[in-house]
């Protein structure tokens, strides 16, 4: 049976390293990390997710800031906000919750927001930094941050000589992930649904990362006897066995029966969903420490 990948121990010991270096920024320069959250519209998964990040900010000692905006914001009220946001020097990470309400576009708010804020890593300056190999600088993508500690956890932090295979091409995180792992110099394959073969590529990987949102895509007839499997996916599917119209949350690898043939393995829930948060508390507090010039944590 394969080692269980728990993310929630992962991301509870970057949780107690942002509040240390948290703590050590306010005794140094009397100034908290700040970090701004931005919601348009009423979407009660998107509130859900964004009171569980200020929750978690508070905890780690910021400066916490909620923008709720009505769903009739425009897009040049959004954009004024975030340009006042990127002024504030009390404020060293923004974040935009996605999706927006329809009538908004999501790519000029993200470009908007001041790369050196840019706590999830989306802004093309961060992206272009990691796509050259400039970690020490830019900000990275919060969920492929987390997905690879998790895969350093199993194979340490030189990943020389594996081969990694990555489903999904997503600017999100198959792109970012793809970047990372090459840049711990694994050999990279990015498959996505218009790869050849997709099983036969998966069967090379001794690392296999799985983002493409369809649930239980992976079988385990796809998996390398003894490789990692990070499940990135989160889909909601029916669960009759939890009464009529309950649903469940599932990733896009068949856990039960990958796992009797990895090697290692993220369930879902309780993988890489819990270092997603982790790793924006961790942006924030390298952002907030790069403004002030003190030493940058490790993760």
């Amino acid at each position: 049976m394969a080692t269980i990948i728990d993310g929630k121990v992962a991301a509870q010991s970057v949780i107690e390293t942002v509040t240390r270096a948290a703590a050590a920024l306010e005794s140094g320069v009397g100034v908290k990390p700040g970090l701004a959250v931005v919601i348009v519209g009423n979407d009660p998964a998107s509130h859900a997710y964004v009171n569980s990040k200020s929750k978690m900010a508070k905890q780690c000692g910021f400066n916490s800031v909620q923008h709720s905006l009505p769903e009739e914001t425009t897009q040049e009220e959004l954009e004024k906000l975030v340009s006042e946001l990127n002024a504030d020097p009390a404020i060293h990470g923004i974040l935009v919750q996605l999706p927006l309400p329809k009538h908004l576009k999501s790519e000029p708010v993200i470009q908007s927001i001041a790369p050196e804020k840019d706590v999830d890593g989306l802004n093309v300056v961060n992206a272009g930094k990691l796509a050259t190999g400039d970690l020490a600088s830019g900000l990275i993508s919060c969920t492929p941050a987390g997905a690879l500690i998790l895969i350093n956890k199993i194979h340490g932090a030189d990943l020389s000589g594996l081969n990694a295979v990555v489903i999904g091409r997503s600017n999100l995180f198959g792109k970012p992930m793809a970047m990372l792992l090459l840049s711990s110099n694994a050999t990279v394959t990015m498959a996505h649904s218009r790869s050849k073969d997709l099983p036969g590529i998966c069967r090379q990987a001794d690392i296999l990362v799985a983002a493409v949102g369809r649930p239980h895509m992976v079988r385990a007839g796809w998996v390398k006897p003894g490789a990692t499997v990070v499940d990135v996916g989160i889909n909601r599917v029916p669960a009759p066995e939890k009464g009529e119209g309950k649903t469940k949350i599932t990733g896009d690898v068949a856990y039960e029966e990958c796992a009797a043939v990895a090697g290692a393995i993220t369930p879902v829930p309780g993988g890489v969903g819990p270092m997603t948060i982790a790793m924006l508390m961790a942006n924030t507090v390298v952002a907030a420490c790069r403004t002030f010039g003190r030493p940058i944590p490790k993760f």
